[in-house]
């Protein structure tokens, strides 16, 4: 499934709004996710009705504390298990690299051994 994305950098559409009343749906989308200045979030309600209630939502999620630590917290957990998993990923690689290198370490010496075996049954024919 093709999917096609558009990146919009939040703090350019701030630059660029900067002084610029908010006209469009998009531009009333960009602005919820990329203020927090009463003010703008006040004419934002006012000019688009519909985003009070997300406004709301926020504001209570937000005064209570020990909830918003408990995000935190599940965000922490979540990024100490990416750097174990990633920590183990480095780890296997390097594990893999040096069994490699030491199975090339005992082909070489295999070889020297056949060698050694092989000059040892000359000498003892003499």
């Amino acid at each position: 499934m093709i999917w096609n994305y558009i990146f919009i950098s939040l703090d350019i559409f701030r630059l660029k709004m900067h002084n610029k009343k908010v006209t469009t749906l998009l531009e009333a989308w960009m602005t919820f996710f990329s203020t927090d200045d009463p003010e703008e979030i006040i004419k934002l309600i006012t000019d688009f009705p519909q985003f009070k209630p997300m406004y709301e939502t926020l504001y209570q999620m937000c005064r209570n504390v020990e909830n918003v630590m408990g995000f935190f917290s599940e965000e922490l957990r979540e990024m100490d298990r990416n750097t174990v998993r990633y920590m183990i990923d480095e780890l296997q690689k390097e594990v893999d690299t040096q069994k490699a290198l030491l199975e090339e370490k005992d082909t070489v010496i295999a070889e020297k051994d056949a060698i050694i075996a092989n000059l040892q049954a000359k000498l003892a024919e003499k």
